[in-house]
């Protein structure tokens, strides 16, 4: 099993943003205050590249740089099943609904991580359960990733009435810094006067913000192709069925498969009932990127907190028993763990065969 660094960016800005997030408050304070200044020169970065490369669009025709001139625009990259980007949502989408009468077009372009998420009808049936209705460029090539030179999910990139790009972000974080860059670029344009209130949002579920104090778990892929830390006995075997076991502990971050699995270049799958992921983890919530191989097909399970069902700590796609049916190809919130928040070893049990897992994420 590969033992490499995981360079992905959401690894990546996951053990920033907790880096961030615990300096001192009155330095964060300091710092937004200075750069939140109604004077405030915010430089050109570039040109609105071109938004030609999309496939498809959602909730929207097809739309151009020439069409968005005299608009203020902000570009935000996503795939559906980032939790970063579910966290950051709340955000985007209040200032959609905010500031669309004063000449903001928000578009999230939708740049897929793993292979079901360049199924269009699962991008569409996600914007759909998170109630999305401004436009999404659907970019599985990755043609419009490529012309703005993105590396990261989630990215916002703001874009004033003549095209430029002025200001930019990457990751979480930085809300109130983002709004006021837009209502700069609002106020420059001399579409009407913009008031300089901020939105307020009422995050819950998937769009809660992470506990960061609290988060000692940094997001992992199942697929060997970026794993870390997985601790099965014995030599994985990788694109074909093999029967792994568990050690009975695990330390901080490491994980194990027992069972019948095949580990792929991008998740496993599970070829009999009964396999089982454990994961020892330090963080408020734990997801789980998985989905069943057959569509249309369901795949019961049962989670374990320390080797007790999970009835005290569940999450959003767990019952009170600690069960739950895996249904689609999306992200599922496993266990949201009330304080304090310490050490667990979390499993996993399918009772059916047939599901695939991709990536865990923790918050």
């Amino acid at each position: 099993m590969s033992k490499k660094i995981n360079h992905n960016r959401r690894y990546f800005l996951t053990t920033m943003l907790k880096t961030i997030a615990a300096a001192p408050l009155g330095m964060l304070g300091c710092t937004a205050q200075h750069a939140t200044s109604a004077t405030a020169e915010l430089p050109i970065e570039g040109e609105l590249p071109s938004l030609v490369g999309a496939i498809a669009w959602l909730n929207s025709q097809p739309l151009t740089v020439d069409e968005l001139r005299g608009k203020v625009v902000l570009i935000n990259f996503c795939t559906y099943t980032c939790i970063n980007w579910l966290r950051q949502l709340p955000y985007v989408r209040a200032w959609a609904e905010k500031y669309q009468d004063q000449g903001l077009v928000v578009i999230g372009v939708h740049t897929p991580e793993f292979e079901f998420e360049k199924d269009i009808n699962n991008v569409r049936r996600a914007l759909r359960e998170i109630r999305i209705d401004y436009p999404i460029a659907v970019d599985n090539d990755y043609a419009v990733w490529r012309a703005f030179e993105n590396h990261y999910w989630p990215a916002l990139y703001f874009i004033d009435t003549q095209g430029r790009i002025r200001h930019h972000h990457f990751g979480e974080g930085e809300y109130e810094r983002s709004e006021q860059v837009i209502q700069q670029l609002l106020s420059e344009s001399g579409t009407g006067r913009v008031g300089q209130e901020m939105v307020k949002v009422d995050a819950r579920g998937f769009e809660a913000a992470a506990d960061w104090n609290s988060l000692k778990s940094p997001e992992n892929y199942l697929g060997y192709e970026r794993t870390e830390n997985f601790t099965s006995p014995g030599h994985a075997e990788l694109n074909k069925p093999h029967l792994y076991t568990a050690p009975v502990q695990l330390k901080l971050n490491q994980w194990a498969l027992s069972g019948d699995w095949t580990i792929g270049r991008q998740g496993i799958v599970l070829n009999q009932s009964g396999g089982r992921i454990a994961y020892r983890f330090h963080a408020r919530d734990l997801h789980l990127v998985m989905g069943p191989t057959a569509p249309g097909t369901s795949v019961r399970f049962r989670v374990l907190t320390d080797g007790q069902p999970a009835v005290a700590a569940y999450g959003l796609d767990v019952d009170e028993q600690g069960e739950g049916i895996v249904t689609k190809q999306r992200l599922y919130q496993l266990i949201r763990q009330p304080k304090p928040i310490r050490d667990r070893q979390f499993e996993i049990e399918f009772l059916d065969s047939g599901v695939e897992a991709f990536a865990f994420t923790f918050g």
